[in-house]
């Protein structure tokens, strides 16, 4: 009985056509086995073997620089950050008093440029006491060029590079406002690379200053700040700067209490010995089964480039460990730049290990050959 049905090479072959009109699904152009990247309109977000990480673009969960709140986490372990995000950017300061023009501090957003101080002499209590809690008394400084940048900044387009054995997002913005009597436009780039295989990164801030100043810095948080009540989400911290070469364990009842920045815990470039290391790091603890984990660690690769950091106290179970960096004489049209290595450790020595291997260095570059870490 004769078939309408097409013979069998024939139905191999309609087959064999059906599939090649059929597209195939790949992994994004730039991925790799170790690494993806996602970008959408709010955020890019890192997957490497060993880490993750989301960089915002606008819109962010709490900062807009650095590392976004919450999205740091370590594969090895499962821990993640237990702060505000990592490497968060703050004005562009000097050592000073804005006594003489506070009055004017107004953003054209309606925030103040930043009058730093609050200034600590005033005379209602509650203010005077946080005043006094968030920034101490001895140090005074001012801002000279606004936005604050971890939450003031407009939406930013990072240009991410991808190598063999990379990936690398560089973040650009220039200041708005600033001052009476300086100007605005200091340029503040923030390189971060990440490595294949490591369970860190490697970060630089630059600024590309437009004002002269007898003793500019930028201030940061290395690593980040620690959200805590009693210590329960880590157990100890550690500080390269105090308690001799091998720096100070601190445990975490001492962060039971508020405290200012100038009260304990402190370094400052005038007041101490640079320390051969300049490593900030704090130890993770799970907050259900009270459990060590890894240690999140900040490495400055140049010491002699901190100007003054401390890891305080503040209200509302928050350590700020705060960094500031160069305060050195600039001209406009000059720069200065600080490298760091950001990320999960298992004990001290490997973090003075690492430390030591890439040492004496203030800048990262990037380029189609790859990166380095540049002098």
């Amino acid at each position: 009985m004769p078939s309408n049905l097409p013979s069998k090479p024939l139905i191999v072959l309609m087959l064999i056509a059906i599939a090649s009109a059929v597209p195939v699904l790949a992994e994004p152009a730039g991925d790799t086995p170790w690494a993806r990247v996602t970008e959408d309109d709010r955020a890019i977000k890192i997957e490497t073997d060993k880490l993750e990480a989301v960089i915002p673009k606008k819109d962010p969960k709490h900062w807009m620089t650095g590392i976004e709140k919450g999205s740091f986490l370590d594969k090895a372990t499962g821990f993640r950050e237990v702060g505000d995000g990592l490497m968060v950017v703050d004005w562009l300061m000097e050592a000073g008093s804005d006594e003489a023009y506070g009055d004017q501090l107004h953003a054209p957003d309606g925030h103040g440029v930043g009058r730093y101080l609050w200034h600590t002499n005033e005379t209602e209590p509650a203010r005077k006491a946080y005043a006094v809690n968030a920034h101490g008394t001895s140090h005074r400084k001012r801002a000279i060029e606004g936005p604050q940048l971890c939450h003031r900044m407009k939406p930013v387009q990072p240009q991410i590079t991808r190598g063999e054995d990379f990936i690398a997002v560089k973040t650009t913005y220039n200041y708005e406002y600033a001052v009476p009597g300086r100007n605005a436009g200091s340029l503040w780039t923030q390189l971060i690379v990440f490595p294949k295989g490591m369970r860190y990164f490697f970060l630089m801030d630059r600024i590309d200053s437009v004002n002269d100043s007898d003793e500019m810095f930028l201030r940061n948080d290395t690593p980040g700040c620690v959200r805590h009540e009693r210590g329960d989400t880590f157990s100890e911290m550690y500080v390269s700067y105090l308690g001799g070469p091998k720096g100070q364990r601190i445990p975490s009842s001492e962060f039971f209490t508020p405290f200012p920045p100038d009260a304990k815990f402190g370094y400052r470039r005038d007041t101490h010995k640079a320390p051969k290391h300049f490593i900030r790091a704090y130890h993770l603890r799970d907050k259900k089964t009270g459990k060590d984990g890894p240690w999140l660690a900040g490495l400055t690769l140049e010491p002699t480039i901190v100007y003054e950091a401390w890891c305080s106290q503040r209200f509302g179970g928050i350590i700020v460990m705060i960094e500031e960096v160069y305060g050195k004489p600039i001209k406009a049209g000059e720069s200065f730049s600080a490298a760091h290595i950001v990320g999960y450790f298992e004990t001290i020595d490997e973090m003075h290990a690492v430390y030591e291997k890439h040492k004496g260095h203030t800048a990262l570059s990037v380029d189609g050959s790859g990166w380095r870490l540049v002098e």
